[in-house]
């Protein structure tokens, strides 16, 4: 039988259902079983999953109960899309009661969907037409976010859209700033702030690994866009639930007006949100009259509404966060103690249950800081973790993710491990074709 992973590219562009799965190397990847911390593929190659899907399965593959949950609204419920099921209302009101901005929320299938919704209505509450993002930050795959993720050195501080195919004109209303700098966000308030529709962001950039925000900073865009009238909007996809179940806004004290949720809120299963203030959020069509449309035939399916009970009532009731940020430090720790040893220039950063592994010296503030990192060790350091049976995403700048089914020997495997495969990868010279995504349209031509 023809392998499957050419039978993909037979009729799959490229093999893949996303341009962030296609990984130099492991262009055969075929993956068969997952449970708990590990997955298989079908050379029967076992590895300990650390990039956990960009991090959505904070309690591990296939968590028994959020599958049982998954199959009794299998067994009760379908998707009628009409009126409301008891599940959207009790997932509803949990949000509201754990995150600081939410007073009503809306439900989506993705986090794409609901930043896109979040500057929809932003800029019909508003009548205003820019919006500002900042380097680094990934939003989603639509147009007006599309762009200054990883970019190469000479593209910061120009617009570097990550995809050809969208008007300029789109890209011309969003203003892209330096994260971490406040004078940067003032100087822009003060140029355009009457026509400032939202500000976006990512309270921790973790789509370059992991740059942790300064309070004066966050401070600083609550202020301006309080000032200006416009829009704060926390895009808490990956920081939602995973830091803390209030978002990073429960832990800066710093409220927006709205905020997107989605990846670790379900455990993997495919749900977005989108919260905020009343105001705002009754400017959607969910309401009768209301004149930014919303509409999704898959929103709040019972089963991904099921889903996120399940995983919202274990963090709650079991020791999921402490678990997991325990051994997230015990993996930072360590790591710099191995690097350290071995005489390696490197940073190690992170919060709570997510780490990153920076080839540099100095610090990581902004993204700037981050064209420092040694991309040909980062990527072959992980390459050599393969070796090991421990998997990190060989991509530049990607995070890696504990989960709760994760233990303390696997973090002793990982530590082991990590001085042999940091020695062999210096030693190593890479092709690095296609090992950086989200790093501009150019660079995919």
């Amino acid at each position: 039988m023809k392998h499957l992973a050419e039978r993909a590219r037979q009729v799959i562009p490229g093999g893949v259902n996303s341009g962030q799965r296609s990984i130099p190397g492991l262009t055969d990847l075929v993956i068969t079983e997952a449970a708990g911390a590990r997955f298989r593929d079908s050379q029967g190659r076992e590895y300990v999953d650390y990039h956990a899907a960009f991090g959505p399965p904070l309690l591990g593959h296939n968590d028994p109960d959020v599958s049982a949950a998954v199959a009794e609204a299998g067994r009760t419920v379908d998707l009628c899309g009409v009126g409301v099921t008891a599940g959207e209302v009790e997932l509803a009101e949990t949000l509201a009661e754990l995150v600081p901005s939410v007073e009503k929320v809306l439900l989506t299938s993705t986090g794409s969907e609901a930043t896109f919704h979040a500057l929809r209505v932003a800029r019909a509450a508003t009548g205003r037409r820019l919006v500002v993002k900042f380097q680094g930050c990934y939003h989603g795959w639509h147009d007006a976010v599309s762009l200054n993720v990883i970019s190469a050195p000479e593209k910061v501080g120009t617009h570097d859209p990550i995809s050809t195919g969208i008007l300029p004109e789109v890209l011309e209303a969003t203003l892209v700033l330096p994260f971490n700098d406040e004078q940067a966000v003032r100087r822009a308030f003060a140029e355009h702030g009457d026509d400032i529709a939202a500000v976006i962001l990512e309270p921790v950039p973790h789509n370059v690994g992991c740059l942790l925000p300064e309070q004066e900073f966050l401070r600083t865009l609550r202020e301006e866009c309080t000032r200006a009238g416009s829009v704060l909007i926390f895009d808490e996809v990956i920081t939602g639930f995973r830091h803390h179940l209030g978002g990073w806004q429960a832990i800066s004290g710093i409220t927006p007006d709205l905020t997107t949720m989605g990846k670790a809120i379900a455990n993997g299963y495919p749900v977005g949100a989108l919260g905020g203030r009343a105001d705002l959020m009754e400017l959607f069509s969910s309401r009768p009259g209301g004149p930014a449309f919303f509409a999704g035939t898959y929103n709040g399916h019972p089963a991904v509404v099921a889903a996120a009970l399940a995983t919202l009532r274990k963090l709650r009731e079991e020791p999921v966060p402490e678990h997991v940020f325990r051994l997230g430090e015990r993996i930072r720790t360590g790591l710099a103690e191995v690097f350290a040893s071995l005489d390696i220039p490197a940073l190690v950063s992170g919060y709570g249950s997510v780490f990153v592994g920076y080839f540099m010296t100095g610090p990581a503030r902004t993204y700037d800081d981050l064209l420092r990192n040694d991309a040909n060790m980062f990527i072959g350091y992980r390459r050599r973790l393969l070796e090991h049976g421990i998997f990190e995403l060989p991509l530049n700048l990607k995070r890696s993710h504990v989960s709760y089914a994760h233990t303390d020997a696997d973090v002793d495997h990982l530590l082991e491990s990590a001085a042999t495969a940091a020695e062999l990868a210096r030693g190593d010279v890479l092709d690095l074709t296609g090992a950086s995504t989200m790093g501009g349209a150019d660079a995919h031509r």
